[in-house]
Formats: C-alpha cells, structure tokens, sequence
C-alpha cells in the first residue's frame, strides 16, 4: 500500500473496474484520446471473475492491450489500498484540449471548478456534476488531472465520461461565454442572490471555487450575477467546493426540468 504523497502521484493509475469501463467507455466513444497500457488483474480471483474476464479479453484485443495476470499481494503494493477489487489499468495521458475548442450547445450547462485543493474533493465535485447533467467542465491552469487515477475513483467514473477543456484564465472564460450569449453565475457570497431565487435556466455557465481560495476578484466581476447557497442556521462555515457544485448543479436540473428530453 502506497503513502498519500505517492498515491496522487500515480496518476494515470486507475484502480477497480468503474473506472476501467470509464476508461474504455470514453475510448470508444473516442471522448478521450486516453488509453490503457496494460491491465493488471490478481490471479487469485480469476475463476471468480470469469465472466467479466471475457469481456475484457475482447475489449484488449480491439484496443491492443495486454492483460497480465499479478498475485493480489503485488496489485495492493500498487494501489492505494484494498479497494480496487482485483484489477487495475497503467494509462497513457489524456490531452485536456483548450477552451478555444469548445463549441457551446444552445442550451448548455458547463462548469468551470476554480481553485480546488484536494483531488478526492475535485472527483466527488466532478460526480455530482455528471450525475446532475453537466455537458462539460472548464479546468483552470491549476487542476487535479495530474492525478487521473484518484479523480477517477473519487468522480466514479465521471471525470473520464465528461468531456474536459482548459482555460488559461478563469476571467477570460466568462468572458468567452457571454461573447456567446450565455449566462455566467459565479458561486459566492458579496451582492449576491439565494439559489432559491436566482434563474439559473441553460444556457449557463456556472463557476465554484474551492472553500479556502473561492473564486478570484476578477473572474467575479465577469459574472453577470452571483449566487450564494442559503444555510438553514447561522454558520461561519465554507461548504466543501464538492457540496456545493452539487448544490447548485441540482438547482439548476430542477430549474431545467423538462427542458431536455
């Protein structure tokens, strides 16, 4: 079992098999240009897994990987702990193509995450998003997908699912939005109005910042408003930047229903 320090450091490690049918998923759908190297499955559990077995035995020969077949002991020293149920993928990197390349839909919900600390937040944050209906995420220059393998696991899948673009400045994607007429709201607290009241209806581009940094003075003033979330009693407290991109990624669903079926 590997350190906390080495463990984010194996980046394009990818523990458990939701996240190596994330992986393949997006290889087939050609989403990503990330692919699998090698696959390491314990031997032990071979018989067990048979069945499954055979469907990755057909995904290695379309995709040309190999399957190498490892004692359990030897899979735990590579991973980050128990949990990834006897099989794990060495990937190659996945290119994170720029802002410039993204084409908005007419009714679009995209999310740029500004300024998140911790990779595992980054990967729930990521989750809830997809999960909520997001069509794509906007990275700033400093993210977590140096650490695919662990925002995998924490996303379930969802950060090789989602489509990703960078942006070199946070401000500059706001203004790249507007210039297309979609509305940008950024999360915070200063002049800004209750998720409660606020129209949050595609088109849409919606920033959250980390619960230490938030987001920067000049990416605020971009936003054509900002929106706070509401407590149910007084407290100083952040949320987590993952509760609360699920927060306000599920108002703007609600405020969407029946808007894209």
């Amino acid at each position: 079992m590997r350190r906390e320090i080495d463990r984010i450091a194996a980046g394009t490690l990818f523990e458990g098999m939701t996240s190596v049918r994330a992986v393949l998923s997006a290889m087939e759908s050609g989403l990503s240009d990330r692919r699998i190297l090698r696959l390491y499955v314990a031997g032990e559990r071979r018989e067990k897994r048979a069945r499954e077995l055979g469907w990755l035995a057909h995904e290695a020969e379309v995709f040309g990987f190999p399957i190498e077949f490892v004692p359990s002991a030897r899979l735990d020293e590579m991973t980050t702990g128990s949990t990834h149920g006897g099989v794990a993928a060495e990937c190659s990197e996945r290119t994170i193509p720029s802002l410039a390349e993204y084409a908005p839909s007419p009714d679009c919900f995209t999310v740029m995450l500004e300024g998140i600390e911790d990779p595992y937040n980054f990967g729930y944050a990521l989750r809830s998003l997809y999960a909520c209906g997001a069509d794509a995420v906007i990275l700033s220059p400093r993210n977590w997908m140096s650490a695919a393998g662990v925002v995998c696991r924490s996303s379930a899948g969802a950060s090789e699912r989602l489509p990703l673009y960078q942006a070199d400045d946070p401000a500059e994607s706001a203004r790249f939005f507007k210039s297309r007429g979609v509305r940008v709201l950024a999360a915070g607290i200063r002049d800004s109005v209750s998720s409660f009241d606020c129209d949050m209806r595609r088109p849409l581009y919606l920033i959250v910042g980390g619960e230490k940094r938030g987001i920067s003075a000049s990416t605020l003033a971009e936003a054509d408003a900002v929106v706070r979330i509401d407590y149910g009693r007084t407290f100083g407290g952040s949320l987590s930047a993952a509760s609360a991109a699920s927060m306000l990624g599920y108002e703007v669903l609600r405020q969407n229903r029946g808007e894209k079926e």
